[in-house]
C-alpha cells in the first residue's frame, strides 16, 4: 500500500538552525530515500520552497481564484514529503519516526486510495 509522509515544521526555527545542521538532515533524508529504495519502499520525496513561494488555486462558481498563501492558523508549515510503500500502516509509521524532520515537527502519515486509470510510469 502506498502512503504519503507529510513532512511539518516551523520554517523560522529550522531557519535559525546551522547550515551544518540543517545539511546534515538533508544528507539524513536522502540516506533514507536510499535504505527504502534497497527495500522497494521508496517512490519520490522531496523538500518544499517556503510556504512564502506558495498559491492557492480554487474554482468558485466557475471563477478562478488564485491567492497567496498559504495562511493558515499554525506555527508548522509543510515542509516536504516522502512518497513510500508499506505493507501496513504500522510499518508506515516506522518509517515516519525514521524521517529527520520528525525530530523538529510532525510527520503525518496518510494512505493513499488508488484509483484504477490514473497514467502509470510504464505508459
Amino acid at each position: 500500500m502506498k502512503y504519503l509522509l507529510l513532512v511539518h515544521h516551523d520554517e523560522d526555527a529550522f531557519s535559525a538552525m546551522s547550515e551544518t545542521i540543517r545539511k546534515e538532515m538533508l544528507e539524513e533524508s536522502v540516506q533514507l530515500t536510499h535504505q527504502l529504495h534497497t527495500k522497494g519502499q521508496y517512490l519520490s520525496a522531496s523538500p518544499l520552497h517556503p510556504a512564502s513561494t506558495a498559491v492557492l488555486v480554487r474554482v468558485r462558481e466557475g471563477k478562478p481564484l488564485v491567492t497567496d498563501g498559504p495562511f493558515v492558523e499554525t506555527r508548522e508549515q509543510l515542509a516536504g514529503y516522502f512518497l513510500i510503500n508499506a505493507k501496513d500502516f504500522d510499518e508506515a509509521i516506522g518509517i515516519a519516526l525514521r524521517v529527520p524532520g520528525a525530530r523538529i515537527g510532525t510527520v503525518e502519515v496518510r494512505p493513499l486510495i488508488e484509483l484504477s486509470g490514473l497514467p502509470t510510469e510504464d505508459c
